[in-house]
């Protein structure tokens, strides 16, 4: 059986031989609704990641973790390191409450496609056809903040362009310091509704013309959950509740957290300017399963767990459909997966080279160039605040890592995505 380190910082934290012996009965007694049972193989592979996630984790480092691995089928590798309180009072549970950030974007996408499925919007229609202000989109040609020099945009945004982040929304100040500005200027985060966003967004230029750039911006994001709410009659959590998360039995995932389950939620740390961890001073920080936004962000605003979010991952390894029920046929979830991105170069600025984008998450193109083991197809997506998943459907795969800790300034903890899904490769059979 594997067994983890011994060296554990705290003695309530229980070490990962009596933590994977205790994974294993309460599989047997139906934990974590969806998994039936829980698999440890028996190899030093497994204990290389189990070390990883004990060192990766405590004082001076991330306060705790909850991975999850799923190999064709089995629940390969499951547990909790560390603590869910900066103060380390609080071990970290299976069921820890995350505040997953971009992780959110992926469900927007299946929403989106849910609604295109149902025939009622298409991937090339034009924003402007559900969001009547975004005709005639302006580009930035020059100019500063106070006087910009605008053109007229030669084509339309469109969903497609929303999805893939090529709209021209563009948050980079050394590119494009003036669409950057204008962009800040219109404060959307402190928009009171879907539709203040969009609002606000339609009065802001575009850095390039759509179709173009790849630009990594959540206002794409936000604005595909303002259409699902355009289409559907519905408010965007409304939608996402009733059409995913209940059919998903996902009954800890949500835009905020009652208030008899915020015990549950992990504390989210940022780093000072000479390295030391406190808390951050955002609102969901501070209150714990508040709403992070007052509107439904669909480019960052859900709270959820490991096992809530493996049931959505299941669904788009099988196929689009989990635990009998179907969200998206098998060729659309083949759309959503497949790099729409290759006429770019690098195909994701800014980011890994050997990655293209799908529609809501990247794409691995070439892991050798990537620098990271995997496979050609695997798609996935990390949030902000030290979360990170991915779907091989090749290999019947998927590993989820979540941690809270929002990097901030030159003094961050490093990365843990690249030695995790590195390890987690070298383990499966």
């Amino acid at each position: 059986m594997l067994c983890g380190s011994k060296s554990m910082k705290n003695a309530m934290q229980p070490t990962g031989c009596r933590r994977i012996a205790r994974s294993l009965l309460l599989g047997a007694m139906g934990w974590l609704a969806g998994i039936s049972s829980v698999h440890a193989a028996d190899n030093e592979r497994w204990q290389r990641l189990e070390t990883f996630l004990e060192q990766s984790t405590g004082p001076g480092h991330y306060p705790g973790a909850v991975a999850l691995v799923e190999h064709q089928g089995r629940i390969v590798f499951h547990g909790q390191w560390g603590h869910a309180d900066l103060a380390g009072t609080r071990p970290m549970q299976a069921d820890s409450i995350f505040r997953i950030y971009s992780m959110t974007k992926p469900v927007t996408s299946v929403a989106i496609l849910m609604l295109l499925e149902e025939g009622k919007l298409s991937l090339d229609d034009p924003l402007s056809r559900f969001i009547p202000t975004f005709a005639g989109t302006e580009l930035v040609g020059g100019g500063d903040d106070a006087h910009p020099q605008l053109t007229r945009s030669p084509r339309a945004i469109s969903l497609r362009h929303l999805l893939t982040h090529t709209s021209g929304f563009a948050y980079d100040s050394d590119a494009h310091a003036v669409a950057t500005g204008l962009l800040q200027r219109a404060d959307v985060d402190s928009a009171t509704s879907l539709q203040d966003v969009a609002a606000r967004l339609a009065k802001v230029p575009l850095a390039d013309a759509p179709g173009t750039h790849f630009h990594y911006d959540g206002s794409n994001t936000e604005l595909l959950a303002r259409v699902v709410e355009v289409v559907s009659g519905q408010p965007f959590a409304q939608f996402v509740q009733q059409r995913i998360f209940e059919p998903l039995r996902m009954n800890d995932t949500g835009f905020e957290v009652p208030a008899n389950q915020r015990h549950r939620v992990v504390d989210l740390p940022t780093s000072t300017a000479n390295g030391t961890l406190v808390l951050d001073d955002g609102a969901s920080a501070r209150t714990p399963g508040v709403r992070r936004k007052d509107y439904d962000s669909g480019a960052g605003g859900l709270y959820s767990t490991a096992a809530d979010y493996l049931k959505f991952a299941r669904m788009l390894l099988n196929d689009g459909q989990e635990g009998g029920v179907r969200l998206l046929s098998r060729k659309t979830i083949d759309l959503m997966m497949a790099d729409q991105l290759g006429g770019f170069t690098p195909a994701i600025a800014g980011f890994s080279n050997g990655e293209g984008f799908g529609l809501g998450g990247y794409v691995v193109t070439n892991p050798a160039v990537r620098g990271r083991l995997g496979s050609v197809g695997q798609f996935g997506w990390s949030g902000a605040a030290s979360t990170y998943f991915t779907v091989d459907r090749s290999e019947k795969l998927i590993a989820i890592l979540l941690m809270q800790y929002l990097p901030e300034g030159d003094k961050r903890l490093p990365s843990p995505a690249t030695p995790f899904y590195n390890l987690v490769y070298q383990a499966i059979p």
